[in-house]
């Protein structure tokens, strides 16, 4: 159960607020739900309690999750995902709408390595720059760090894995 004023993660949307929790009507039954404010939208999201884990919501990572984020960004996989672009779309966006940050820091490197191989589609540039976004709003919470820092710090990790 996440509290009022706590920070929390939506999939593929980033982190925000619980600003609240309303009773709404929903098929003639009260049913409670989580107002949520996006951090870097102010978009309010209306989440109910009782599927907020199966959607996806979660508690901001702690330092030994940012650890293995950064370990997965130094890490170069064997091989790129080679099929055509509108496949690793697809493939990079499923990965983005779990939430998780292991999986969004996956889609990161390897569009990040793809990039110095070929021209990135606009919807792959678009996604790299989500998953980047992503990342680094999450990590500067974490960290409790400006986030040009945590830009420098993952462009860093990224060219160290080229």
């Amino acid at each position: 159960m996440f509290q009022v004023g706590q920070l929390a993660v939506y999939p593929a949307h980033g982190v925000g607020v619980i600003e609240s929790v309303k009773d709404r009507e929903v098929s003639g039954n009260q049913e409670p739900f989580y107002i949520m404010r996006l951090l870097d939208s102010d978009m309010i999201i209306m989440i109910p309690t009782g599927n907020a884990r199966n959607i996806g919501l979660r508690d901001i990572i702690d330092l030994q999750a940012v650890t293995e984020v950064y370990e997965i960004l130094r890490h170069r996989p064997l091989r790129l995902n080679n099929q055509t672009w509108n496949r690793r779309y697809r493939d990079y966006m499923d990965k983005i709408k779990t939430g998780s940050p292991f999986r969004v820091a996956e889609v990161l490197r390897d569009l990040t390595l793809l990039k110095t191989e070929k021209d990135l589609s606009f919807g792959e540039r678009k996604m790299l720059d989500t998953a980047k976004n992503l990342l680094v709003k999450e990590l500067s919470l974490v960290n409790n760090t400006d986030v040009v820092e945590i830009e420098a710090q993952l462009l860093a990790l990224l060219e160290a894995t080229e």
